[in-house]
Order: C-alpha cells, then sequence, then structure tokens
C-alpha cells in the first residue's frame, strides 16, 4: 500500500536527496579509508592506544562497538574497507538500483560500522566532524532512494543539522575570546589555526581591514542566515548559498578535514531544482512511500526532536560547550569551532640521534609529519578532506603537555624501534637504516615569515626554541608500557 502524504515532495528535492545522499557516501569513503592506513600505529593491537585494552575497561553500553566482541588488527581492516566498499558503491549509484528496505540497510551498516570505529577510537577520534558524520549517516538512512519520493521531514532535518554546526559555531566564538567581539581574531587565526594548508600563509598577509571584514562575514553567516534555512524559497537557497561560499574560503585557507566538507553538503541539500538547472539532471517517476517507510520516518523525526532538546539548551546556555555528543550513538549532537584562538603559535619537535652517548656536540635529526609545520622551508600541504590523527594530536600537545600524555611515551618508544607502522604516519624518517639510540622533545614558537624574510630566506616560517619539553630518552629510560 502507498500513500503520497504531504511529507513527502517531488523533483524539487529530489536533486537535494541526491546530492547529500552522494555527499555523504563520499565523506564515509575517506573517513573508512583514513581509519584503514592509521589505525594500527594509533588504536591496532601494538599501537599506542590499543583497542583490546580500551574494551576491556569500558562496557558497551557506554561505548556500543562491534569490537565488544570481537578484535584482531584483520578483522578492523576489514571493517575498515568493507565499510569503504559499501560507501564507494553508494557513490556509484548502487543505492538506486536495490530495494527501499536494503539501501536503508545499507546506510544502517555503514554508520554501524563507523559509530564502532569512533567510540574505541579515544582520543584520536575526539574531533567534531566524527559525530557530525555519524548524524548525517543516519539522516542518510531515512532519506529512500529513487523507488520512494524524498521525504521532506528528513529533508528538513538536515537543515536542523546544518543550523545546529553553524549556529552553534557562531555562538561558541561570540561568547569565548573577545577578539572574535573586535573583529581581530583573524589577525592571528591563519597562523595559529591546527594545521595551515597551502594557501594560509597568503591569507594570513592579507590587509588587516579586510580580516575585520572576513570576521564580520563569518559572525553574519553563521549567526543570522542560518534561520534563513527555514525560509521558502529562494530564501532557503540563497541562506545555504552564503553558508557554501564561507566554507569554501575555509577549504581555501586551512585543513579542517571533512568539516566543510560536510558543512558544504548539507547546505548543497537545501538548494532547490533550480540551482540546479545548468547539470541538466531529470527526476525519475517516484511513487509515494510504503507504510512502513512512512511510519520509520515519523518515529525518526519525533525521536530527533525530542533529542534537540540538549542540544538547544546548551546553545542556549551561557556555559555552551564546543563539542558534545549526548548520547554513545553520537546522534543529534552540539557542534562549535574555535571558541579561543591562540595569539602565536607552538610546535612540538621530535629529534633523535645516533650515537650512544649525549654531549654537546651531538647531531639530532629532526622527524618531519606529513601535515604539521616542521621544516621552515616546506610550504603547508592540502590534506582535507583527509584526516591526518596523529598531527592534529600533535598540536594539541604543543598547547598543553597534558593531550600527549597518555601517548607520548608509546610514540617515542615506537620511533626508538623503527615501528614500521608508526613510521607511515611521518613524512620523513631520518634514520632510515636503524633506529635511534635517542629521542627528544623540543618546543618551539613559530611564526609565518614576512614577505620581505619570504624572499629573502625563501622560507614560509620563522622559528625560536623555547625549550626542551622532554630530554633525551632511550628504549631503557622510557617507562614500560601499560600491560595489554
Amino acid at each position: 500500500m502507498n500513500t503520497d502524504w504531504a511529507w513527502f515532495g517531488g523533483s524539487g528535492y529530489w536533486l537535494g536527496r541526491l546530492v547529500l545522499e552522494r555527499g555523504i557516501a563520499a565523506v564515509y569513503v575517506i573517513a573508512f579509508v583514513a581509519a584503514a592506513r592509521q589505525f594500527r600505529a594509533l588504536i591496532g593491537e601494538h599501537g599506542m592506544l590499543p583497542v583490546p585494552r580500551f574494551v576491556r575497561r569500558h562496557p558497551f553500553r557506554l561505548t556500543p562497538s562491534i569490537f565488544h566482541l570481537h578484535y584482531s588488527d584483520r578483522f578492523f581492516a576489514g571493517v575498515c574497507w568493507l565499510g569503504a566498499g559499501l560507501a564507494a558503491a553508494l557513490v556509484a549509484g548502487a543505492g538506486e538500483l536495490v530495494p527501499l528496505w536494503a539501501v536503508m540497510v545499507i546506510w544502517l551498516l555503514l554508520w554501524a560500522l563507523y559509530l564502532s570505529i569512533v567510540n574505541v577510537g579515544q582520543t584520536w577520534y575526539s574531533f567534531g566532524w566524527e559525530s557530525i558524520l555519524l548524524e548525517s549517516g543516519f539522516l542518510a538512512v531515512f532519506l529512500g532512494n529513487d523507488r520512494v519520493a524524498p521525504p521532506v521531514l528528513v529533508m528538513w532535518l538536515a537543515r536542523w543539522l546544518l543550523f545546529r554546526i553553524e549556529f552553534g559555531a557562531g555562538l561558541i566564538k561570540l561568547r569565548g575570546d573577545s577578539c572574535w567581539r573586535d573583529l581581530t581574531c583573524l589577525y592571528y587565526h591563519h597562523e595559529t589555526q591546527p594545521m595551515p594548508g597551502p594557501l594560509s600563509w597568503f591569507f594570513h598577509h592579507l590587509p588587516k581591514p579586510l580580516h575585520r571584514i572576513e570576521v564580520a562575514g563569518n559572525h553574519f553567516a553563521q549567526l543570522l542566515v542560518p534561520f534563513g534555512l527555514f525560509a521558502p524559497q529562494p530564501i532557503a537557497g540563497i541562506a545555504a548559498a552564503i553558508i557554501i561560499v564561507t566554507q569554501l574560503w575555509l577549504v581555501a585557507s586551512g585543513n579542517f578535514a571533512w568539516l566543510n566538507w560536510l558543512t558544504i553538503i548539507l547546505a548543497a541539500g537545501a538548494l532547490d531544482e533550480s540551482w540546479f538547472s545548468a547539470v541538466g539532471l531529470q527526476p525519475p517517476v517516484m511513487p509515494g512511500p510504503p507504510v512502513w517507510f512512512t511510519a520509520l520516518v515519523l518515529a525518526f523525526t519525533a525521536t530527533v526532536l525530542v533529542l534537540s532538546y540538549w542540544p538547544v539548551r546548551n546553545m542556549a546556555s551561557r556555559h555552551q560547550r564546543m563539542n558534545a555528543s549526548f548520547n554513545p550513538l553520537h546522534l543529534v549532537n552540539t557542534y562549535g569551532a574555535f571558541g579561543t584562538v591562540g595569539r602565536s603559535r607552538r610546535e612540538m619537535v621530535i629529534e633523535g640521534t645516533a650515537e650512544t652517548e649525549i654531549i654537546d656536540q651531538t647531531v639530532w635529526r629532526e622527524y618531519q609529519f606529513k601535515g604539521k609545520p616542521g621544516a621552515v622551508e616546506r610550504l603547508p600541504r592540502q590534506w582535507a578532506p583527509y584526516h591526518l590523527r596523529l598531527d592534529w594530536l600533535m598540536w594539541f600537545a604543543a598547547l598543553s603537555p597534558r593531550y600527549a600524555l597518555p601517548w607520548r611515551d608509546a610514540l617515542l618508544e615506537r620511533l626508538l624501534r623503527n615501528d614500521r607502522d608508526t613510521l607511515r604516519l611521518l613524512r620523513h624518517n631520518p634514520f632510515p637504516d636503524s633506529p635511534p639510540h635517542f629521542v627528544r622533545l623540543l618546543i618551539y614558537d613559530y611564526r609565518f615569515t614576512t614577505p620581505a624574510e619570504r624572499r629573502r630566506d625563501r622560507a614560509w616560517w620563522h622559528r625560536t626554541l623555547v625549550g626542551v619539553y622532554l630530554p633525551p630518552v632511550s628504549a631503557g629510560t622510557l617507562p614500560k608500557p601499560a600491560p595489554r
């Protein structure tokens, strides 16, 4: 039995649904591939924060994951590549070739697999965009395929998610650092952000009046524009277009994994068919929904409305939390970013030496990371939407040593034995033939060179040694790792 109720739309929502489904699936591909390529050194059986040890200490009800039932590195890798394969099939349009119930099962399986990874990923997976992907991925379960008209309620729930991402980020800035209120935060942010991109040096050197316009434009895009998402077309489409433009600006100026791209995908879902007229796609004939699908959409909508109490309360609070999940399923979360902006940049640098004794003339060689600043003459690379997890945590560790305490010694121990999986996370290993005898951690102040310094020194960064974060250690002087 089919029905064609008002909350299921026609062609005006079909292209938006198509963008949402293909876009979310594409981000899933990137997320699963990144997990597959990095997990062994981070959370594998012999990783810095092993999953087996974590699941012994945390109950399933608080961290639901299939890895509570079984874990091995081979099984984890299988989960990652299965997720990447299923998501790639959806990107290619396989979701339109199977029955409605089957595509819902595929989306639900993708969500469950990635939830299983996030819930055992510990500090390596403590980023807000993990929850955004999980919430978007669960929403996609109820979007349907071409065998049913787009569910308008779910399309609007995607706008509600986009609203929380943008408005939450705007509020945390307005309530946070004073430089957001006096419009000066971008005097510093392009230089001090976690992982600058290839254009960040140029953004940093824009005129200060333009930086103030950037901040004012950000406030407009995050505090006012999101309300337009709930207005009739074309206002909703204009609001979505403004969000897309501002997010592309962020894509160009830095590396924030898939945060900006997921936001762009959600915003594109709010554009009606007139915005896609140049594409020339024609919506297929779509029947009304079966009763069981209508019931599930209504139940899902009601659940989201109930769970929205907590993020709404958080946004209304003067003590707003920046990124938080209110349930272990990572559904209907609160979001925000950069409530505080650093005025200077510190970097933790790892050095090693092959010499067996430490003297004043000891030669130290520096490990180079793929994304985070290291060698001053190296232009930062564009990595987003791929996520370099160790590089990001090194940025946090430079801000405060406590961020590194759970995994610092484990990282150094692996460098002292040239652990293959750990070295794959780095750009350059200065000891390719045999491991170093000692390693140490230094703290440097980094700043972008001025245009004159850039021309003179051919360097993108200038750095000054602050001090020694950890004196030289060897394999024999590091604390013994905790039992797994």
